[in-house]
């Protein structure tokens, strides 16, 4: 009989030594794992994703600044998200998973499901939505999808990253109910729908401990609450105490540091502060993850790279967002006398910068298409895509475009982030387009009455002008072939139907964390708690610019008739609804239908309704389809911080339907019956959580510390002596010592990449913010010199020159 992969490794760690167990709980190098060739394990690697595999040819840097092989780029996750697809989600991943087989990587770094707190947080490009189901469940049909081909996915980065300032030390200050009923819920629907084969912590602190040590994110939630049975890796250089981390069930230290932290692993088990036992659990699944991958390599599937563009350029048009079509004037006929401006037109921006850049199989420009597609059109740049570009040339930008503008049919306008504007490890300051696109945008609305907005970027922007164009499609970062989607979108090639997967604000000011984000530089308080996108927006009956779920289409439809399996049942019975949807246009079309439902509460703080199901289905011209749906009551109702466990309150819900968050024109009542348990009442010491404010959302730091129920910690506090290994370069700036080390981290990062120019705020905020310790365990510096240098940042120059002696 053929032993499972679990007792193969269970056979192999039982031969191993301790040394060779320690040593298992590191890479060998940045990308690889350790092999032990007497027991036939051999090396395995782990490369970056999520949009595409970017396996790094040559030097191993993990910033996304090396080269790497040519891949296929697969829109996004704020472009794919607004596919509401997860069947699609799947057909992306399984495309990456054969890429990863044909290249020999073992594991691919990816999806991210972290919560879309703020529109500025740099990574937001990488991560699906604000809304915690639809997150979970495209993030479970990408894993699925990257595992059906043998490849392991990675699902990341746990818990609460919601931004890049300061990630690699912050503390992350969330409230019980939060935690668990907002950032950490998509995670739980991907971990127990998608079963990856490992889950990547995050850098920062939750509520005090490091993820990459924090037991009871790391055991008690993932692995008894969840049933997770595969390995925690660590987001590349998070590890704080490696020993610690082992204790609390991260097994894997990404990148390896040639033994560092493997001897204080085995240090600790040898002077008992470490149970074997824990060591003995971690050497088990990294066998076992080893070992997959080695079943992987030696299973070669078919590999076709002109097929997943296909899928590229598929998964673009089903994402793309039609935001406004007023008049009709898409779809637009090719044959039309047309202007196409905007550098982006022929320079397209289908990615961000960082560790998920990677090198494409093959761009398709928007230029290029309309060119092969026979239509009428003449270019103009309109803008410079380079940094501070002189204002006469600008000038003549702006000239030259509304002179090619002016006359034509219509106008094709392609404005949206620049490069350098959202990256991993740099927070936007500002939800604004540059000024020169906003003006560019006026100035063309004003020559000529038909023009489209093709808008680009990772996240939402502020849209001043949004009233001038006719119309506005929203492409997100639509991967390599979201040139041509959109050129068959805007001709009518292939019909619009993407809606947003998260709200868009008017102004940035409107925001629930606006007043809390990004904190300050010890923490970052999620004051707002709960209210996070479109339910903070209604339930403070803030207007928006584009409402969650907002899309158009070619044509219209309409809902009608919609009934309930049941009017009167117990909690946790599945509920069937169904209810009708018609093409009422002339368009053959896909429509995604949003399922809410809404319970009122005078104990309890509840958002005005919370997305519970969703569908799409695809409907010919005049065509009627009854849509029949399940929803299990169980997952209707909140985090009871009482019962510390997920409560169903009973009562009437409102089960409400309709094409997005802002128009339901369904609705239909049901009463749930469950045991009546105790609920958390805050009304006397938290009622701002209760009747919102209508302007900023200031939350009083007495009843933030109310819901959060304990004293808050130290918020921003300056950095002062003593210095220890937690400090950051930037804390320490203001000293010789520190100047010089920043100085010597630019230096060192400047040799060991040529970055392009979008590359270098990031590169100088990966100096500035890591903290010591991380330094050591990237071999930057040693233990000694470390400890050295802060004898002589706290005033011991006698002590320093026997450490660094």
């Amino acid at each position: 009989m053929q032993q499972t992969i679990k007792q193969q490794a269970a056979a192999l760690v039982a031969q191993m030594t301790v040394e060779e167990k320690a040593a298992l709980c590191s890479g060998q190098d940045c990308w690889n794992l350790k092999a032990i060739e007497r027991l036939g394990l051999a090396p395995v690697a782990m490369m970056d994703g999520p949009h595409g595999l970017r396996k790094q040819i040559g030097s191993t840097d993990n910033l996304g600044i090396g080269e790497s092989v040519p891949a296929v780029c697969f829109p996004t996750a704020s472009a794919l998200a607004c596919s509401f697809d997860p069947t699609l989600a799947q057909q992306v991943g399984q495309a990456i998973g054969e890429e990863c087989v044909q290249e020999d990587v073992a594991v691919v770094l990816g999806p991210g499901a972290n919560m879309k707190r703020s529109p500025l947080c740099g990574r937001n490009f990488e991560y699906f939505s604000e809304d915690p189901l639809l997150s979970g469940l495209l993030a479970a049909g990408m894993i699925r999808g990257i595992q059906s081909t043998g490849t392991g996915a990675s699902l990341k980065h746990f818990a609460v990253n919601n931004q890049e300032k300061r990630r690699m030390t912050v503390n992350a200050v969330i409230d019980e109910r939060t935690l668990h009923e907002t950032y950490l819920r998509a995670f739980e629907i991907a971990v127990k729908q998608g079963k990856p084969d490992t889950v990547m912590c995050a850098y920062n602190r939750l509520n005090g401990a490091y993820c990459s040590e924090n037991e009871t994110l790391l055991t008690d939630v993932l692995r008894r609450r969840w049933g997770f049975g595969g390995l925690v890796v660590s987001d590349w250089g998070a590890v704080h105490d490696r020993a610690a981390g082992v204790a609390a069930g991260l097994d894997l230290e990404m990148p390896g540091n040639h033994g560092y932290n493997d001897a204080k692993v085995l240090a600790a088990v040898q002077n008992g502060s470490l149970p074997l036992q824990a060591l003995d659990d971690t050497a088990q699944r990294v066998t076992e993850l080893i070992l997959k991958g080695m079943q992987s390599r030696a299973a070669k599937r078919p590999c076709d790279l002109t097929a997943h563009h296909q899928l590229a350029v598929h998964a673009a048009e089903q994402s793309a967002v039609l935001l406004k079509n007023d008049g009709g004037l898409l779809p637009a006929a090719p044959a039309r006398s047309a202007a196409v401006i905007g550098a982006f037109a022929k320079t397209p921006r289908y990615q961000a910068a960082g560790s998920s850049k990677l090198n494409p199989f093959r761009v398709e420009t928007a230029w290029d298409a309309f060119v092969e597609q026979g239509a009428a059109v003449t270019y103009a740049p309109g803008y410079a895509l380079r940094q501070n570009v002189p204002q006469t040339e600008e000038e003549n930008l702006l000239r030259e475009a509304c002179a090619a503008a002016q006359g034509k049919e219509i106008v094709y306008l392609f404005v949206g982030l620049p490069e350098g504007g959202e990256t991993e490890g740099v927070d936007r300051t500002t939800m604004a387009l540059p000024p020169q696109q906003n003006r560019l945008v006026e100035q063309i609305c004003g020559v000529n009455p038909n023009v489209v907005v093709v808008l680009v970027g990772g996240a939402p922007v502020e849209l001043p002008w949004a009233a001038l164009p006719k119309a506005i499609l929203l492409c997100y970062l639509g991967g390599e072939g979201a040139g041509r989607a959109v050129v068959n979108l805007l001709f009518g090639r292939s019909v619009p139907c993407g809606k947003l997967a998260e709200t868009w604000p008017l102004q940035l000011a409107d925001t629930p964390a606006n007043c809390a984000f990004p904190g300050g530089r010890r923490t970052v308080e999620y004051r707002e708690s709960i209210y996070v996108g479109y339910r903070y927006y209604e339930k403070a009956q803030k207007p928006v610019r584009f409402a969650f779920g907002h899309g158009l289409s070619y044509t219209q439809f309409a809902y009608s008739d919609l009934r309930l399996g049941q009017s009167n049942c117990q909690v946790g019975d599945a509920l069937t609804l169904s209810f009708n949807i018609t093409n009422t246009g002339g368009v053959r079309a896909k429509e995604t239908a949003l399922v809410f439902a809404a319970h009122e509460s005078e104990t309890v703080f509840l958002p005005p309704k919370q997305l519970c199901a969703f569908t799409k289905i695809e409907l010919a011209p005049g065509e009627c389809k009854r849509v029949e749906l399940q929803l299990d009551t169980a997952e209707l109702g909140y985090h009871n911080t009482l019962l510390h466990d997920w409560y169903v309150p009973g009562g009437s819900y409102t089960i409400l339907v309709g094409p997005s968050s802002a128009n339901c024109p369904l609705a239909a009542a049901v009463q749930l019956n469950g045991p009546a348990q105790p609920e958390p009442d805050l009304r006397a010491v938290a009622p701002v959580y209760y009747d919102l404010p209508k302007g900023p959302f200031v939350v009083p730091e007495q009843q933030f510390a109310a819901l959060y129920g304990a004293p808050l910690p130290v918020h921003d506090a300056p950095a002062q002596r003593p210095y220890t290994p937690e400090n950051t370069l930037e804390d320490v700036a203001h000293t010789l010592i520190g100047r010089l080390l920043i100085r010597y981290g630019d230096s060192t990062m400047s040799k060991a990449v040529q970055a392009e120019e979008e590359q270098t705020e990031m590169m100088a905020a990966t100096v500035r913010e890591m903290p010591l310790f991380a330094m050591v365990s990237s071999e930057e510096l040693t233990q000694g010199q470390m400890e050295g240098i802060l004898e002589l940042l706290n005033g011991h120059p006698l002590r320093a020159i026997k450490k660094l002696l």
